[in-house]
């Protein structure tokens, strides 16, 4: 491993000289002879073997394109260069990987250039989406105790539509035309869930349903939110830069939304004060869809009466109240058992009435 590191880092020098013209081939032989006639430890006739990882960790991601390139690979997470794990076919498999320290963090350094976003000390997390359309996250020292944490999310290539998910068995043929109808008719649709409940999933079927007359706008922290839907605008939020300026916040988004003439806006998740900005918009008449963490479909109504109480202390309760009340039109629990099955396991519908709204279960 010590080998094929210096070996990557001098190609890598190699080809940063802006006086050198080298491909990356000829700078992988050069660096390898640079380090076989220094080399106190023989090679024992691992020369192409390590010119083969040295290449790759300077075209890729190193180790990890193996796991990346695995279409059954949901999830990778990093605690350490000898603990890592992978979620396939829902199941948490610790994996051997040869990786070593300065290995995750070149890797992620490589993700984090293509992504356009920074991390060091004084900005020790990070969000981004990387090339492949997956979701990083990272954590480094001091914050954490060592070793960098990562977490990489990956998505399905294809957008899975209601019909595929009927297929799959998340949903019975009856509810995924109750919400297809739904939908379409202007709905204000909430899905919730625990993590890894699907519920990503879950938006951008319900976006596939999408009319050709409608413009949709997203937004997000991290790119997530994919349709096919040809009338699409998706916007996410950005990081300070090093002087502290630049940021640009969900809710700066949902504001400049409501300026790009939406049928629907799709928050792709609601944390924070944002939410505000979101009921706020959809008081004016806009169609909305977003996600959020909860462990029901009730609990989600009681969180999204909670979360923009956090854009102020002006904020008064029973306006956000009675805008969750008049705006949120149905809720869409997902939740995924301990095979790893993910399924719709709750749907709520406001029924509006004089004497205010009641809720009732959806049963399809």
């Amino acid at each position: 491993m010590r080998l094929q590191s210096e070996i990557t880092e001098i190609a890598r020098s190699l080809l940063a000289d802006p006086t050198s013209d080298l491909d990356l081939d000829t700078a992988v032989t050069m660096a390898t002879d640079v380090v076989f006639e220094a080399a106190t430890e023989a090679f024992n006739g691992h020369e192409t073997e390590l010119r083969k990882k040295a290449h790759l960790a300077l075209v890729g991601y190193g180790a990890l394109d193996s796991l990346l390139a695995d279409p059954l690979v949901e999830e990778i997470w990093i605690n350490s260069p000898d603990q890592v794990f992978i979620s396939k076919e829902s199941r948490t498999t610790l994996v051997s990987l040869d990786i070593d320290a300065l290995g995750v963090r070149q890797a992620i350094e490589k993700m984090l250039r293509d992504s356009g976003r920074r991390l060091d000390r004084s900005q020790p997390f990070v969000d981004a989406t990387i090339r492949n359309g997956s979701r990083l996250h990272v954590v480094i020292p001091d914050v954490t105790r060592e070793h960098w944490a990562v977490n990489i999310r990956k998505f399905p290539t294809k957008v899975l539509t209601l019909s595929n998910l009927v297929q799959r068995g998340a949903l019975s043929n009856k509810l995924a035309e109750f919400l297809r109808r739904e939908y379409r008719s202007g709905s204000n649709v909430l899905v919730s869930g625990a993590t890894q409940a699907g519920k990503t999933t879950l938006l951008c079927a319900l976006l596939e349903e999408t009319l050709p007359s409608e413009r949709v706008i997203s937004v997000e922290e991290t790119f997530e939110v994919r349709t096919s839907h040809f009338d699409w605008v998706a916007m996410q939020a950005r990081q300070p830069n090093l002087e502290g300026v630049g940021e640009i916040s969900l809710r700066r988004l949902v504001k400049e939304a409501l300026r790009m003439r939406p049928t629907r806006i799709v928050v792709g998740e609601v944390r924070q004060a944002e939410a505000l900005d979101l009921l706020i918009a959809l008081n004016s008449g806009i169609a909305g869809l977003c996600t959020i963490h909860a462990n029901s479909a009730y609990d989600a109504l009681e969180k999204l009466q909670l979360l923009p109480l956090l854009a102020g202390e002006n904020i008064p309760s029973t306006f956000v109240t009675k805008s969750v009340l008049s705006t949120i039109d149905l809720v869409v629990h997902a939740r995924m058992d301990d095979s790893g099955h993910r399924y719709v396991a709750q749907v709520i519908k406001a029924e509006r009435t004089q004497q205010g709204v009641n809720w009732q279960e959806v049963r399809l």
